[in-house]
């Protein structure tokens, strides 16, 4: 059986071993049925999803902890809204060529559970190049770099709670939970708020991917109302003229309509 080139750090398993997608979706049919069978007393993410295999050893399995926002902020990096400059929401701009790939705006608005826009707020995003590479030393997946993406940036929200980033679509890429694994294409958000203690941190995905019903971490999710608030929308009016397509993906950050985010301990 060939090497399956990946970019996550679990060691593959053997050969014989090797669960198959067949597996992983009979076991995510599973599991949705059990948490399900819950009703509202199922969490909305199972943070020990097994059909997400490092799931079992990564997630938090101790009581949280109050901690000293004080202590932590004098150990944290700092920033402010003057110290982001606005090239860096222009993810195509950071290089001195142009990169490959299907070229699009994201844009949003960032708010409350009540509607209420948030301002002032760091946005950031880091991606996979339009072939499913990520620049980073532990990615070995057999799919070319672009010297003109690095796949990261960053944004303040302004006073009506907006950003926008211009980038390139990433593409899906392969990794080992399981035999011929593949993420959906996808783009990483993190939300600072007012400080590093209140960070949260989710994927944006894209509408009518046919990976969905194949991957382990979009169905660690198990209501599809959950799922479905980490799909962007196609927003043809926010199309830059022969430039870029658009899509747009609204966060909020708390209350019943939230947007999943991924817990502490939980690989990003």
């Amino acid at each position: 059986m060939a090497t399956v080139p990946t970019v996550a750090p679990e060691r593959a398993p053997a050969p014989d071993t090797v669960p198959t997608q067949a597996d992983m979706s009979a076991a995510i049919a599973r599991r949705h049925r059990e948490l399900a069978a819950l009703g509202d007393s199922a969490p909305a993410t199972a943070v020990d999803f097994a059909p997400y295999r490092s799931s079992l050893l990564r997630h938090p399995t101790k009581n949280p902890r109050l901690a000293d926002p004080e202590a932590v902020e004098l150990h944290s990096p700092a920033f402010g809204e003057h110290d982001v400059a606005g090239v860096e929401a222009d993810l195509t701009a950071h290089h001195t060529g142009e990169p490959q790939g299907e070229r699009m705006t994201v844009t949003g608005t960032l708010m409350d559970g009540r509607g209420r826009p948030l301002r002032s707020q760091l946005v950031e995003v880091w991606q996979a190049n339009a072939s499913g590479r990520y620049v980073h030393q532990r990615d070995r997946h057999a799919a070319p770099l672009d010297p003109h993406f690095t796949g990261a940036g960053r944004i303040i929200t302004d006073d009506q709670g907006r950003y926008s980033f211009t980038t390139i679509k990433p593409g899906a890429y392969p990794w080992r939970n399981h035999a011929n694994a593949w993420r959906p294409a996808h783009i990483h958000f993190s939300v600072f708020g007012r400080a590093f203690l209140q960070r949260l941190v989710t994927q944006m995905y894209f509408p009518g991917d046919p990976m969905f019903p194949l991957d382990p971490i979009y169905n660690s999710i198990h209501r599809q109302a959950d799922r479905d608030r980490l799909v962007a929308a196609y927003d043809h009016d926010a199309n830059v003229p022969e430039f870029s397509i658009a899509y747009r993906f609204d966060i909020v950050v708390d209350g019943p309509d939230a947007t999943w985010f991924e817990r502490d301990g939980e690989p990003a």
